[in-house]
């Protein structure tokens, strides 16, 4: 190059703007040259410049990308992509320090070489070149950048306490990929950098970052190599590397390259460690604030002047070691190591024959090992290419087009893209090289296009898995101070900033169960946040619902349609209970208060409107002494009363009191004192409710079924359950008490103590069999006595024909002791003589022996022993000489042998006592006035 040629070294620490001074030095001459470190750096220093000079004068080359106009002034390369012998006016080669690197620091110390622009040459680095470049260069000038802004270790902080606006580095793919993911989960995610990404996959991720989508980014050591990005704080994760072949510690120097990202321009950074990082050194961490590193004394280095005669002869010429003693002979790279193994093919030797093939075969041994399988899957697949390019001058195109259809498929996860992208990257390399294929701008286009597709797919994919765009959103926003949109569907799904984030069930808020640990409070914070405006306008719309959009549960819940919005607790008295309400802190104290009437307001009509004759007779103050304490006890009982907690009190009411009583509504029956109107099922359905709660019930004991007459006998259930559900335990089922008051009725007219039958009309009015109505009387005090007997069969009527001869008429036997037992099915008397027709009807048909057939019966006498050997007391209002049936206390029913009703009888054996005079509101009060008359 010219000797006027200035050659600048512009050193020192990162964030200094050296790049950018480089841009402008190079914009200011016709024509420059610019080596990058990265394809992605290179890819941001070209969208750059085109945004200053326009796409028509800007080329980007690198590896895999080549974009090159007719009028290309400014070329912004990578460094092993440099075009050599442009006479460019102006070259710069980024990151100098990289001459040290073991696997491409030869490259970088050829161009320090060899590379030169014609006015101007700038060499950007680390100030640890200063020696190495003076002995290289002499005619090196020096100029030295101090930090824009200050760099300050912070020491170790979980990443859960990490800064936004930061970068943790890990040094493998697993470990960039664990931290992403704990990001998350608790940050809301993270946008993740590599070296290996297309531009285009990671221009997209960046993106995410710096438009402020994710507050952190997850990246390997690639950032250290001039990438611009808005970071405050770096974190590593680690503090060693795999080489290529062993685990090593960094170096300060390494470490200060990637720490020197935190803090651009004019804002100061920190870094520090986290994770299973070790806390930095006091002297390494100094060492990174005040940029001083231990000099750089030897750089790598391989020979540039090849022979390509033979194969041994380029081999020979690779290896051959430096005289300068401040280089050092590089390592065998990935494309003499190929070289070798090919030279070992004996079809390959035979190709490479004369200059030309050997030139031919070390460029195709420069393809890079993108993939990164194996070493011989890659020497292979490089013998394949040599082969079609030295038999045929190109590679044949339905080869290429095989190995990208392969390719071009964007299903599977981030691993299985990552791949793929790593295979259309060998394409892409030889798609751009000059002459190896027949219609280059096809096949660029075609890979360029695969690449772009699975970069996408990519991108996709690690967004989908590493950011969690509705916590980073409601995060951000948060932090921002500003209002979050929140919206609320028909079923009740809440977005916020459209995205879903839970549901809104009556005033609670349900966050997505999807999110978990840090990311699910953080996603409630600011949902509820958001929701506040929306608990007022459901609050205002509660309010102004009618009752019929409003109920209780079973379980003592209230429920506005299907949301739970409060449950009834226990008050002072039983039907007076009180609400408590399910409404988020967040929602306020106004909404909580609005529900809360709202709620109560519907309890206490419900109470009013179900129990309206039990609440008359609590006000009826016309009711006094014994009279208005019975009012209290049937008030407190909500309206149903078993007869034997109460024997005394009924006994001490004289005629007039339970007269008073009776116009409420009260019924005084054998075995229950009842309010029939509050038997209905709705009434009952809340008295469960209503007694539960004032019971102190931990589970609350359904209701019944209603219209059933008997039901199964809860079993385990809370004494008393049976009396408020408005039924009576018997046995092995619970009849309900007011047909149970018929049955007693019923049973009055029975001889109890000689024994009795169960009389079709028994067996209708429960529903029952004749085995079931036995073990419903044994359970209300009486001896079943089971029998069997012949049936008596009645001899059907029939009209015959004219032209038949009339059959003998059957007498039939009457017995008018019992009825025939039903079967289950028989619910009328009618049915039970129509099924016993039909038997006889059959037994005719279907036997021609007359066996008689036998039927069971029961036999009921009275099973409780008697007080003192004295008769039941008669009840007051009862007319003498009545039979009457079982009372309460174990006292059995009296009734004249025979079962038959007899009228009016007087007794002479003792005088006769004063009558009390009939209650008018009595039942009998007619029949009694009649029998009076009579008498």
């Amino acid at each position: 190059m010219s000797g006027s040629s200035r050659i600048v070294a512009v050193l020192g620490p990162t964030n200094t703007g050296k790049t950018h001074y480089a841009i402008e030095r190079m914009l200011g001459y016709r024509t420059g040259v610019i080596g990058l470190p990265l394809r992605l750096l290179a890819r941001e220093v070209y969208d750059k410049i085109v945004a200053i000079r326009g796409p028509s004068v800007v080329a980007l080359v690198t590896g895999e990308e080549r974009i090159v106009p007719p009028r290309a002034q400014y070329w912004v390369c990578t460094v092993e992509a440099m075009p050599e012998g442009m006479g460019a006016d102006f070259v710069a080669i980024d990151e100098i320090q990289l001459c040290a690197d073991p696997e491409r620091g030869h490259v970088f110390t050829d161009r320090l070489l060899r590379s030169r622009g014609t006015n101007e040459t700038l060499f950007l680095g680390s100030d640890t070149m200063r020696g190495a470049i003076a002995a290289l260069v002499p005619e090196a000038q020096f100029v030295r950048r101090e930090r824009m802004s200050q760099l300050v270790y912070s020491g170790s902080k979980k990443i859960s306490r990490m800064p936004s606006r930061s970068a943790i580095v890990g040094f493998s793919v697993d470990n960039v990929y664990a931290i992403a993911e704990l990001l998350r989960r608790q940050k809301g995610g993270a946008a993740v950098v590599m070296g290996a990404l297309s531009p285009r996959t990671r221009n997209a991720q960046v993106d995410l970052y710096q438009n402020g989508e994710v507050d952190y980014l997850v990246a390997t050591d690639a950032i250290g190599m001039g990438l611009n990005l808005d970071v405050n704080h770096v974190a590593f994760s680690s503090l060693t590397k795999f080489d290529g072949r062993r685990m090593r510690p960094l170096a300060p120097n390494e470490l200060a390259q990637i720490a020197g990202r935190a803090g651009r321009g004019m804002s100061d950074g920190t870094f520090g460690v986290t994770g299973e990082a070790p806390p930095l050194d006091e002297g390494v961490a100094q060492a990174i604030m005040d940029s001083r590193f231990t000099p750089m004394k030897k750089l790598n280095w391989r020979n540039a002047a090849l022979r390509f005669g033979t194969i041994e002869a380029l081999i020979d010429s690779l290896e051959v070691s430096p005289d300068n003693e401040h280089l050092i002979k590089a390592r065998p790279a990935d494309d003499l190591n190929v070289l070798k193994s090919l030279s070992q093919v004996t079809e390959v030797v035979a190709r490479a024959s004369d200059g030309p093939s050997v030139r031919l075969l070390w460029d195709v041994c420069r393809i890079p090992d993108f993939r990164g399988i194996s070493h011989a899957e890659h020497a292979s697949l490089l013998e394949v290419i040599y082969g079609h390019l030295h038999e045929r001058g190109s590679i044949p195109d339905d080869f290429m087009a095989r190995q990208i259809r392969r390719i071009d498929r964007t299903d599977g996860d981030i691993d299985a893209l990552s791949k793929r992208l790593a295979y259309i990257r060998t394409w892409t390399y030889v798609a751009q090289r000059n002459g190896w294929v027949r219609d280059e701008s096809h096949w660029r286009d075609e890979t360029r296009t695969v690449e772009d597709r699975l970069s996408d797919a990519l991108h996709d994919r690690l967004t989908q898995r590493f950011v969690d765009r509705r916590t980073s959103v409601l995060l951000r926003r948060l932090k921002q101070k500003e209002a979050l949109l929140a919206e609320v569907n028909d079923k009740g799904e809440v977005t916020v900033e459209g995205e879903f984030v839970g549901r809104l069930e009556g005033f609670r808020f349900s966050p997505d169960k999807s999110a978990q640990g840090t990311e699910a409070k953080a996603l409630k914070s600011a949902s509820l946040q958001a929701l506040a405006p929306q608990f007022h306008l459901r609050a205002d719309r509660f309010y102004n619902a009618p009752d019929t959009e409003i109920d209780f549960t079973d379980q003592g819940g209230l429920m506005w349609g299907e949301y739970a919005v409060g449950k009834l607790v226990a008050g002072a008295e039983p039907l007076k209970p009180v609400v408590e309400v399910f409404v988020d802190e967040a929602a306020g104290p106004d909404v909580e208060q609005k529900v809360q009437r709202r709620l109560q307001h519907f309890i206490d009509r419900k109470v009013a409107a179900l129990f309206e004759p039990l609440l008359n007779l609590s006000r009826d103050e016309e009711l006094t002494g014994l009279a208005k304490g019975f009012a209290f006890r049937m008030v407190e009982a909500l309206g149903v009363l078993p007869r034997a907690q109460v024997a005394q009190e009924v006994k001490d009411l004289d005629q007039d009191a339970r007269g008073a009583l009776r116009k409420h509504g009260i019924r005084f029956g054998q075995f229950t004192i009842f309010m029939p109107l509050l038997l209905k099922p709705a009434p009952t359905r809340l008295r469960l409710v209503l007694w539960a709660l004032s019971s102190g019930l931990q589970e609350f004991p359904e209701a019944p079924p209603p219209g059933l007459v008997t039901v199964p006998v809860a079993k385990d259930a809370p004494q008393g359950y049976d009396t408020m559900c408005g039924y009576r335990d018997a046995g092995e089922r619970s009849i309900r008490i007011d047909m149970l008051e018929r049955l007693a009725d019923m049973l009055r007219s029975e001889d109890s103590r000689g024994g009795f039958e169960a009389k079709p009309d028994m067996l209708s009015i429960t529903g029952m069999t004749l085995d079931q109505f036995a073990d419903l009387m044994q359970g209300l005090g009486y001896k079943a006595e089971r029998g069997e007997r012949e049936k008596v069969k009645p001899v059907p009527v029939e009209i015959a024909p004219e032209t038949t001869t009339d059959a003998p008429e059957q007498p039939v036997a009457e017995d008018n002791s019992a009825p025939d037992a039903p079967t289950e099915d028989v619910a009328t008397p009618a049915e039970a003589s129509a099924e016993t027709t039909d038997s006889t009807e059959t037994a005719d048909e279907t036997s021609a022996a007359d066996e008689p057939e036998v039927e069971v019966f029961y036999t009921f006498t009275w099973g409780r022993q008697r007080q003192q050997n004295r008769g039941p007391r008669r009840e007051q209002g009862q007319g003498k000489g009545k039979p009457r049936g079982k009372p309460q206390d174990g006292r059995k029913p009296h009734g004249k042998k025979g079962g038959k009703p007899q009228g009016a009888k007087s007794f002479s054996s003792r005088p006769p006592k004063k009558e009390k005079a009939i209650d008018p509101d009595n039942p009998f009060a007619a029949a009694l006035m009649g029998l009076k008359d009579g008498n």
